[in-house]
């Protein structure tokens, strides 16, 4: 069962379930919260989920003018605010991931730890293993029927708006994020940074987000596409729970994360 909550510009459409700490879960773009089916009973019985839909998205009506991860950024800042009522971990997957990079810049205070999977921080040009997919895709594609008939099923915008959302989408994946080494430098959340071994992102992409960011881990799920928490439930689930559990890496030979040496101390011994 799901409700209705009306924040600054958008009526958005969210989704709870379980007991615990909150843990907002983010869907990826064209998505809505369906696709998270395989991995809410195993967060649920750690922690209270919220699972809001993005504008655009599933039940949450369209909005006028351009769509951009900034907007989305700034609706689940409300969102955390006025349903939530404070800080939370966020997981997000694709686009999702996306705008919890966003959150965690905006709103430092609102953010515990987070989890991307398969996300970008520039656009699909610089991102994709293939961008040349996007030019491929259309409204009325075969590789768009998936997110189509999600779409049709849960809009209060109806079937006829569909081709509205679907181009604006790609246009925003075109130009979008923007984000720099600089900006991920500045999240301060304890990041995992998750990908499939043949994800729609390239791995150097991901692997310059985790050396970007500040506090981060990384995972790259073997035999699993840019849908791996669809492939790879079981794994997908403990992956996220081990992170948002915290605790100490405790490595043997730490490199990335090896401590600074003390003042005024030859670091070679």
């Amino acid at each position: 069962m799901g409700d209705y909550a009306d924040l600054a510009g958008v009526r958005t459409w969210y989704e709870t379930e379980g007991s615990g700490d909150p843990l907002v879960l983010l869907h990826g773009g064209f998505c809505t919260n369906e696709t998270w089916g395989a991995q809410r009973p195993e967060l649920a019985a750690s922690y209270r989920l919220y699972l809001p839909e993005r504008r655009a998205h599933g039940h949450t009506p369209d909005v006028e003018g351009p769509l951009s991860y900034t907007d989305m950024a700034g609706d689940t800042v409300a969102f955390l605010e006025s349903v939530v009522g404070g800080p939370a971990h966020l997981v997000g997957w694709s686009d999702g991931g996306v705008v919890a990079l966003l959150t965690a810049l905006a709103r430092p205070d609102l953010v515990r730890r987070m989890v991307l999977i398969g996300a970008t921080f520039r656009p699909a040009s610089e991102a994709f293993v293939a961008p040349e997919m996007l030019d491929a895709l259309t409204p009325d594609s075969a590789d768009m029927a998936f997110f189509r008939e999600l779409y049709v099923a849960a809009s209060p915008d109806g079937p006829d708006h569909w081709p509205a959302v679907a181009t604006r989408m790609i246009d925003m994946w075109r130009t979008q994020p923007t984000l720099d080494a600089g900006d991920l430098a500045a999240v301060r959340s304890p990041t995992l940074v998750m990908a499939g071994d043949d994800d729609l992102m390239t791995l150097e992409h991901t692997a310059a987000l985790y050396r970007a960011l500040h506090d981060a881990r990384l995972a790259v799920v073997p035999g699993a596409s840019h849908l791996v928490p669809l492939e790879k439930p079981a794994e997908v689930d403990r992956l996220i729970l081990d992170h948002l559990a915290g605790g100490e890496d405790g490595t043997m030979m730490p490199v990335l994360r090896a401590p600074a040496p003390a003042p005024g101390r030859d670091p070679t011994g």
